[in-house]
This record gives C-alpha cells, structure tokens and sequence, in this order.
C-alpha cells in the first residue's frame, strides 16, 4: 500500500520580448525546449492524477467491502444449530483436522498446544495433525510428549517417514490433507497464537454459509517498536484488501496462518498441482483454483474470535527475507483479480518517486504533487481505519504517512528480488 504522486509544471516566461536580433534568435530554441517540457509537465500531470483516482476509488470500493464483510461476520448466530460439547478424543470421525505444518519450532509449539487445548468445544470435535517438516530441534519431541496427555486427538506425522521424503509447506500440507479424517481442513501456522473462539468461530461459520468451500480468517501481527507496528500496519492492509476482494468476488489474497477448506475439494481441484515448484503460495494457488472451479464459494470470517495473532519479525533482515518468500510468487498467478491489483498498487507506490523527479525536471507543478500524495495516503487510511479497529489497532493509523514514506523502495526491493525466485528460509535455499 504505500504509494506517492508528485508533480511540477514548466513556467512559460515570453523571453522574446526581453531581446533584439541575436540574442532573440538565441532565445526561441530554449522557448522552443520549454515548450516541449510543458506538454510533458502537463501529461505526467494527468497521469498521477489518474493513478491516484483510480487508487483512491478503489480503496473507498474495499472499505464498503470491509464493512459488509465484518457485519456478516459477527451476525447472530441463533439461527443456526450451535456446536454442543463432545468428546474429540473418542470421536471416530472428526469434524475438523486442524493442520500445522513446523520446521524446528519447538520453542513456540507449547503455547500454541495450549491454545489449542483451551478452545471452546464444536460439535463432532476436532482433532490436530502437526506435520514435521524435517526439523533439527525437539519438534518431534515437544509434540509426542504433548499428545500423551492432549484433551484432543494429537497425531505427528514425520515427512522423513513419507514417500520420497518430501520437504516445504506444500508437501507437508499435501501429507496432511492425505492423513486427515475430517471434512473440513482448519490450518494455521507453528508459531501463532489462538484465542479460545478459533475453532468455534468457524464452525458457526461452516453452519452459516453450508456452500462455502473456502473461508479466509484474519491475521494480526504483534510485537514491540517501529519495525513491528510498521509490519502489522502493512499486513492489516492485506488483510483488508484480501476480505474486500472476497466480498467483492474476485479473491485476491489470504493468509496461510489462518484459512479453512473442505478435504474433499482439495483433491477435486488436484491440490497445488501446477504450482508445486512454487515453494510459497499454499494458501492463494488453492484460494484462486477453489474460486475458478466454484465461483462464489469464498468466504472471510469477519470475526474477532478467529483473529490468530502472530510475532512481527524482529530484523530487518528477517522481513526482507520473508517479503521476499511472499514477492516470489506474484509472477506466478494465473488469474487476472490479483494481477490487475498488483499493477494498480505498484503504480501507486511508484508515483511519489517518479513524481518527484518529473517536478524537479519536466517542470509537473508542486500542487498535483501534494495533491497525489494527499489522495494516496487518504485511501490507504480510509481503508485501514475499519481494519485497524476491527484488529484492535487503532493507534497505528498515526504510522500511515510514515509507511508512505517507506515502502516505495521497500516494496520495489522486495518485489525485484522476489522475480529472481530465490531466498533463504528457516535454513534452507529456496529456489521457485
């Protein structure tokens, strides 16, 4: 989100008028250049202009969007037959597999055990399926130990131990979906934190909307300092504009740290076939082939009982390095939703350089300039403000302009070294 306009115009001075003979003559090739930087002054004023419109209406589009998707999502639920108490652990047939692909996570898994633990009961219970992802720590350790006496059912599933010994998240979703008994596939990541609702809310969601085939939950970064609330103001932005886009009915983005399916729909849409050298993208691939093949069956869950926290990245280093992860699969999407907001926001994020420039040398005026860039930071606060208070976040609608300001070169950085399809995650060198 973080996008500028500037802007400057060429001042016509009648320097004809201020000379005799030669010094006339010497005179109209430079009126003559100024002309020409006029015209161009004019055009690139139009064009930040029209970017910044187009910008600023289609965040007013995504706040109503946003609007409509809360309210639906903290509805009432009399109407609908809400889960009653029963025992997970003796259920024969789950009704939900919750998912958790890790990879050397031990040190955050107890709390999330513990979350898990204390949720509020659903009807047909739910059991846990943690996939280790080849980790070099006590993963494997922490979730054995955990299972003896887990209030739910517990099963650790090795991706050493599966066929091919496969590695990634992909491959760990792709094993649990397999191993799963459930019908619907709740998933969420090693290092999150859940409130005691997650489960319930989503099943109260599954009841409402009985053809919903794919549901979107939000996700809210935590942490301390700039660096963190500048990461939690950008992800609520993605939040947000993911929720619209649903609402909308062209989905764009989700959050593998909280997002559910139905098993069954997995395997009819062959899973993340055609995108398996992609080492990223298990939640949007899946998001965008769910909605081609069932149009209108994508739903968010505009719940604060479903709100899964997660830590901000402590280094700047470690952001980049995850930006990068989450650049790297843009150039691969097939639809057409996500690709024409992506180029609409790159260009918002461009305007400010690129309008600064022109002012210093094609003359676009200073008015157009602060103009754009007003228009730009007013869309981006009008959408965030309803996501903000929606995440409990209020206070960081004051960091807008200061992420203005920082992420055009961030989010040029991250997305040109996302097209080279390489980085390093949690040990490993990735290549997609």
């Amino acid at each position: 989100m973080g996008a500028e306009y500037c802007g400057a115009q060429c001042h016509w001075v009648g320097v004809c008028t201020a000379a005799q003979g030669v010094a006339q003559t010497q005179a109209e090739p430079a009126g003559s250049s100024r002309g020409r930087m006029s015209g161009m002054g004019w055009i690139a004023s139009v064009g930040l202009l029209g970017v910044a419109g187009a910008y600023l209406g289609r965040m007013l589009q995504f706040r109503r969007a946003w609007q409509q998707q809360v309210a639906a999502g903290n509805q009432p639920s009399a109407h609908v037959a809400l889960p009653q108490p029963a025992s997970a652990t003796h259920a024969e047939a789950p009704a939900i597999t919750i998912i958790i692909a890790a990879r050397n996570e031990a040190a955050n898994l107890p709390l999330l055990l513990h979350d898990l633990a204390a949720q509020l009961p659903v009807s047909g219970g739910f059991e846990v399926l943690l996939v280790d992802d080849h980790s070099t720590d006590s993963t494997a350790q922490v979730v054995t130990r955990a299972a003896a006496t887990s209030p739910f059912p517990l099963r650790l599933l090795p991706l050493a131990e599966v066929s091919g010994s496969p590695t990634g998240k992909k491959a760990a979703v792709q094993a649990a979906v397999q191993a799963a008994r459930a019908p619907w596939l709740l998933l969420t990541d090693a290092d999150c934190r859940l409130p005691a609702g997650w489960v319930q809310a989503y099943a109260h969601c599954i009841a409402r909307h009985p053809a919903a085939r794919f549901i979107s939950g939000p996700v809210l970064l935590t942490g301390h300092g700039w660096l963190a609330t500048l990461q939690g103001l950008e992800l609520a932005g993605l939040v947000g504009v993911g929720a619209a886009s649903i609402g909308r009915g062209a989905p764009t983005m989700c959050n593998g740290a909280n997002l559910a399916y139905r098993r069954a729909d997995f395997f009819a849409v062959q899973g993340f076939q055609g995108n398996e050298a992609v080492a990223s993208g298990d939640d949007e691939f899946l998001l965008h082939k769910l909605h081609a093949a069932f149009p209108g069956s994508i739903r968010f869950l505009g719940a604060e009982q479903a709100i899964v926290r997660t830590e901000a990245q402590p280094t700047l280093g470690r952001l980049l390095r995850q930006r990068v992860r989450w650049a790297s699969k843009w150039r691969h999407y097939q639809t057409s939703a996500p690709q024409r907001l992506a180029v609409l926001v790159l260009l918002a994020n461009l305007t400010f350089p690129v309008g600064a420039v022109l002012w210093l040398t094609a003359g676009v005026p200073a008015g157009v300039a602060v103009g754009v860039w007003a228009g730009k930071l007013l869309g981006d606060a009008l959408l965030l403000r309803p996501v903000l208070r929606f995440l409990g976040r209020s206070r960081w609608l004051w960091w807008v302009p200061v992420l203005q300001l920082a992420y055009a070169p961030y989010a040029l950085l991250t997305g040109l070294a996302g097209l080279r399809g390489r980085y390093e995650w949690k040990g490993r060198q990735v290549k997609s």
